[in-house]
């Protein structure tokens, strides 16, 4: 499998960055249902979690700042566990905090790893960029 890792790791940093992405186009557009069809005030904590949300997405598939990226991403995530989602409870599943736990996990990664082989940032300045 080793020979195929660099496609495997740009197919799990397409699809982190695009679900990240799609999460903040519910937020931002009220996209795929998103908050009842309604969109967020950009001068909101909801607001500010959909700006990193679809630009942070979008920054990771393609490519560019993964690294600088994955750690506000990262950040993100562990504010939306503990303001969002214990309050509800600690069991993941119960309080709606698995996706926050999954991003918050492919950040760490993404952070670890950076971009991969194949990314934009690579492309345009032949080395990658934080």
């Amino acid at each position: 499998m080793k020979k195929y890792a660099d496609y495997l790791y740009f197919v799990f940093r397409v699809l982190v960055g695009f679900f990240f992405l799609m999460h903040g186009g519910q937020k931002l557009f009220g996209w795929f249902g998103g908050l009842g069809g309604n969109s967020a005030e950009l001068i909101s904590l909801m607001g500010l979690a959909g700006l990193i949300e679809f630009f942070g997405g979008l920054a990771v598939l393609l490519g560019i700042f993964t690294r600088l990226t994955a750690l506000i991403a990262a950040v993100e995530m562990i504010v939306a566990l503990f303001m969002a989602h214990f309050p509800r409870g600690y069991v993941l599943i119960l309080n709606g905090g698995e996706a926050a736990a999954l991003f918050f996990t492919s950040f760490l990664v993404l952070l670890a790893y950076g971009a991969g082989k194949f990314s934009l940032g690579k492309y345009l300045f032949k080395k990658e960029l934080l």
